[in-house]
């Protein structure tokens, strides 16, 4: 058995690791549907050693027990004490990597003894040793100190020959920095970076936080604000409630902050509970962002490039979910960053892409599911200039991984307002009618005393089906409406194949086909038959990562639809709607 080498993503806020097998990239999973290990490491009270989830539940209770976020004092000379003791920032840092290179044998049935780590561009030759001894400290020889955006690169540009330059901005919880990369064949070249050790997700928490203890000294005073402050019991419960805050936000308007008994003020608790909007949230991170946009443009002045040499934006680091960030990238660059990639995992990917490498595998192309279009409503705004109320606002979109949920708040256009009118979209004109419309409702019964400015929110769900949800919610009253979209993703190609199918029957001298005739059933089936190969196509790209028994239900559902294609047979829809339950498994 080949000695196997690992891929690790050593995160300030997550950990993942990842490994090449049969010319697949793996992220391992740390438990049951989870590939992310938080970086976290503490002592129980019975003095046994706690690292990733176990160490983050501890921290709210008992946070001077706990380590987080040690990747930022890499390279310093200072010591952190857990319990009775205290060590090296490489040395916890080790006991995040053992903890991984446990993980990793577990998987793979077999000892591990080498790794490729990741380390920011932006690192020092301090920080990047630091990183290396740590390695060296859990048992790991390090065959390779990688850039977390070189690693990334490695993973968008996975079966690709063609030459580009792409800028990799890797946003994560402790650090920031961006990079110039030149990719072309199997060569990835680093033309510049430019960044922050000490910008990430982290402070974005951190002006949550500070929103919280604003709440509570306007509600509850000064006294119990600084009395929160001095808490490390209750700044460590905020820490986590703005954390959750965060990650709702990327994909809801709102998000509630609620710690209920946060600390007892004399002799009464104190409970928390006050909403946060996107809108408010952003406002409070705009400068992080700026930062990162200035960094972004020094990053190309050192790669002597403009903002016209680049092909691509790569979306690297959890924090890059936050919607203001591509918004803010597309604005300054004129490209829409891609992130079809999961920006949590990505590096670890590309970091065990590079392990393949230096054993000599071979890795086929990264393959994930994502929306072919952009999906949204209409809304009153302003289109060259002009008031129009038929301005298109995406709320997913394109080369978005699927199963996705994103949702958008809107308002009321005028006071007394009863009624509104939902469209729903798909294209990428600016001008929702330049786009398909696939879907409308109205909704009814809206308060009558309601002033202009009331909340609707919108949510778009859209499946591994190609099915897409569409609810709307009056904030203030719970007042809600849905629709379903079923096969919004073929739709439009659906819509242009009838149009088409038409133009030719009227060159022939044919009368039109109408719904219910024999033609119009014929048109029916061909729709039909194109989703069923579409189908199997589908199937046979999860064959290769499939288990033994499952590759075999997969197989006998593929030869199901296909005997039914070749010969005619009806029963086609029950073929079709078993292989599509069995995909629906695997991928769940």
């Amino acid at each position: 058995m080949s000695e196997i080498i690992i891929g690790i993503d050593l995160g300030t806020t997550n950990s993942e690791v990842a490994v090449v097998r049969d010319g697949r990239v793996e992220v391992i999973a740390i438990s049951e549907g989870v590939r992310i290990l938080p970086s976290m490491v503490g002592l129980a009270d019975d003095g046994s050693l706690l690292v990733g989830e176990a160490a983050r539940n501890q921290y709210v209770l008992r946070p001077e027990r706990t380590v987080r976020s040690i990747k930022r004092r890499m390279g310093e000379t200072s010591r952190i004490a857990l319990g009775d003791k205290d060590y090296s920032p490489p040395e916890i840092s080790a006991m995040i990597l053992r903890r991984l290179k446990q993980i990793a044998e577990n998987h793979l049935g077999q000892t591990v003894n080498k790794a490729v780590i990741t380390v920011p561009a932006y690192f020092s030759d301090v920080q990047r040793q630091a990183t290396r001894e740590a390695g060296e400290i859990a048992g790991l020889e390090v065959v390779r100190i990688l850039n977390e955006p070189t690693a990334a690169a490695l993973t968008y540009e996975t079966g690709h020959q063609c030459a580009r330059k792409a800028l990799v901005y890797d946003l994560g919880g402790g650090t920031f920095d961006v990079s110039l990369v030149n990719l072309e064949g199997d060569v990835v070249e680093v033309l510049a970076s430019h960044g922050n050790n000490h910008l990430g997700g982290d402070d974005f928490d951190q002006k949550i936080v500070e929103f919280a203890l604003d709440h509570l000294q306007t509600t509850y005073g000064a006294e119990v604000a600084d009395a929160a402050r001095l808490s490390a019991v209750a700044l460590a419960r905020l820490q986590r409630a703005a954390e959750a805050a965060k990650i709702t936000l990327s994909d809801h308007p709102y998000a509630m902050l609620a710690e209920e008994y946060l600390l007892l003020h004399q002799g009464d608790p104190v409970h928390l509970a006050v909403e946060l909007s996107r809108g408010d949230y952003e406002a409070m991170i705009a400068p992080y962002i700026a930062e990162t946009l200035d960094a972004t443009h020094i990053a190309l002045a050192g790669a002597h490039l403009t903002v016209s040499d680049i092909d691509e934006i790569l979306l690297v680091g959890g924090a890059t979910r936050t919607p203001l960030v591509a918004r803010r990238l597309e604005e300054a660059l004129g490209l829409v960053p891609r992130g079809e990639l999961d920006p949590d995992l990505c590096v670890a990917m590309g970091a065990a892409i590079q392990a393949g490498v230096i054993h000599g595998d071979q890795t086929s192309r990264v393959l994930v599911d994502v929306t072919p279009y952009t999906f949204g409503t209409a809304a009153i705004g302003m289109l060259d200039g002009e008031e129009y109320p038929y301005c298109f606002i995406p709320l997913i979109r394109k080369n978005t991984p699927i199963p996705v949920t994103k949702s958008e708040v809107f308002y009321t256009a005028q006071d007394g307002q009863e009624r509104i009118d939902v469209g729903v979209y798909q294209g990428e004109d600016r001008d929702a009618l330049n786009n398909v419309e696939i879907g409308q409702f109205t909704i009814d019964g809206l308060r009558r005393d309601a002033p202009a400015g009331s909340r609707i929110v919108t949510t778009f769900s859209l499946d591994l089906d190609g099915i897409l949800h569409v609810t709307t919610r009056e904030k203030e009253t719970g007042l809600e409406h849905s629709i379903t979209i079923a096969n919004a993703l073929a739709r439009q190609e659906t819509d242009q194949l009838d149009a088409a199918r038409e133009r030719v029957r009227t060159l022939f001298g044919e009368a039109p086909s109408t719904p219910g005739s024999a033609d119009g059933d014929g048109a029916d089936h061909r729709r039909q038959r194109v989703e069923a190969l579409a189908l199997v196509e589908k199937a046979e790209r999860l064959l290769g990562t499939a288990g033994a028994e499952d590759g075999e239900d997969l197989v006998n559902g593929i030869e199901a639809v296909k005997d039914v294609l070749d010969q005619g047979k009806e029963g086609l829809k029950v073929a079709m709607d078993s292989l599509a339950d069995l995909l629906y498994y695997l991928e769940a």
